[in-house]
């Protein structure tokens, strides 16, 4: 007598069932909501689809499962999305639309994220190393590869497709440093006004933007000091985003060297708007300081005093890096008066006491006093370039009243 046949145990975890073609659809439970969805393919035979099933819920389990869904975002919107979320600087997130625009949606844009790959990925990078500077593509590879990571951790993809080592170094040329005479060359062109800015730029380490947003009640006459405690960063568009500076390190107190406190004063009560709260820098007709109107000035007068071409003002911070360095002065308190930040430099900056600022000014005070001496006899005596200028008397020329 034959014995009956025994039914297949119920299932516990997903289901499976024979299609109209004959193969076999596996449904599994989503973490997410519990409800069933199909494995991205059909099975041949039934087995095929219970080891489906069994490796899912085994992957479940440990906690591995991916659900290969959850990846079905564009990259455009999932990158617009990222870069909004970040709480980046206003600069930053320019850049960073600005990477994406040109250089990564043309290419991935329209690209599920899941479906990006590590071939894909190089592929592009050989091609925007054809079409433009490297400097660029490795900006973009760096912020590619950031948003992918973000897509791993938001469990999007098991791997980030972005591996190509050293892609993301940049390898740019070193900036040129401007020596004392030129920088007191390029004060001396580009007038009154703006002569301070120049020196600030360069034997106080200031960033563009921190001069742009400098007040009267940050600057300390008596004790020869001036705080930076907010940045004005231009944008491409023109808007002027005023706020914190650039870093943590970015908010500090800058000990003056003695040479540039007649400088200061004198600029005080020339040009400088009044009140506690008057911008210390402004244009001849009392506006903000705007970065392409001042753009051009610099430029006329770095052409003149024949400083390299492409020379930034941003680039004067060299200059006085450099003489700070040439000082002997220890690495934690160069990096508090240039106000760069890092997460090492952070345990370096608690160190840096009042008194070593003090010193370094004084050190850079006397090294510029000693190279001006020696310009000034190699010229037999005369000295071009004075470290106080004569004030804009009523008689003087309209120009240089500028």
């Amino acid at each position: 007598m034959a014995r009956p046949r025994q039914k297949a145990p119920r299932r516990t975890f997903g289901a499976i069932r024979q299609l109209p073609s004959g193969r076999y659809q596996a449904r599994y439970p989503s973490t997410a909501d519990d409800t069933l969805r199909p494995a991205p393919e059909t099975f041949e035979t039934r087995r095929d689809a219970e080891a489906f099933l069994v490796q899912v819920q085994a992957d479940q389990m440990r906690g591995d499962w991916l659900d290969p869904t959850a990846g079905e975002v564009s990259f455009a919107d999932y990158t617009t999305r990222w870069i909004a979320e970040r709480g980046l600087a206003p600069t930053t997130a320019e850049l960073y639309r600005r990477l994406f625009r040109l250089h990564l949606e043309p290419t991935f844009g329209e690209m599920n994220v899941n479906m990006i790959s590590p071939a894909r990925v190089r592929a592009w990078r050989a091609e925007r190393l054809s079409a433009t500077g490297a400097t660029t593509v490795a900006k973009s590879y760096r912020l590619l590869k950031a948003v992918m990571e973000t897509a791993v951790e938001d469990d999007m993809l098991r791997k980030n497709p972005c591996r190509i080592r050293g892609a993301g170094r940049e390898d740019a040329d070193e900036r040129p440093v401007a020596t004392v005479e030129q920088v007191f060359a390029a004060a001396e062109v580009i007038g009154l006004r703006w002569r301070l800015m120049v020196l600030l730029g360069a034997f106080a380490s200031m960033r563009p933007e921190e001069l742009a947003e400098l007040r009267r009640r940050d600057v300390d006459l008596d004790a020869g000091t001036l705080w930076v405690r907010r940045a004005a960063p231009e944008l491409n568009t023109g808007h002027r985003v005023v706020g914190a500076p650039k870093s943590r390190a970015g908010r500090r107190e800058i000990v003056l060297p003695s040479f540039l406190h007649e400088d200061v004063r004198r600029h005080l009560e020339w040009f400088a708007q009044p009140g506690p709260d008057g911008l210390v820098f402004v244009g001849e007709r009392g506006a903000v300081l705007r970065g392409t109107t001042f753009g051009r000035k610099w430029r006329r007068a770095r052409d003149k005093v024949r400083l390299p071409e492409g020379f930034r003002f941003y680039d004067l911070r060299h200059t006085g890096n450099t003489l700070a360095a040439d000082t002997g002065a220890k690495l934690k308190d160069l990096m508090v008066r240039a106000g760069q930040s890092s997460e090492r430099a952070q345990l370096i900056y608690q160190h840096s006491t009042k008194e070593h600022q003090r010193r370094l000014a004084a050190n850079i005070d006397l090294d510029v006093r000693r190279q001006q001496s020696a310009a000034a006899s190699g010229r037999g005596g005369a000295t071009v370039h004075p470290l106080v200028p004569r004030p804009p008397g009523p008689s003087a020329p309209r120009a240089a009243r500028r």
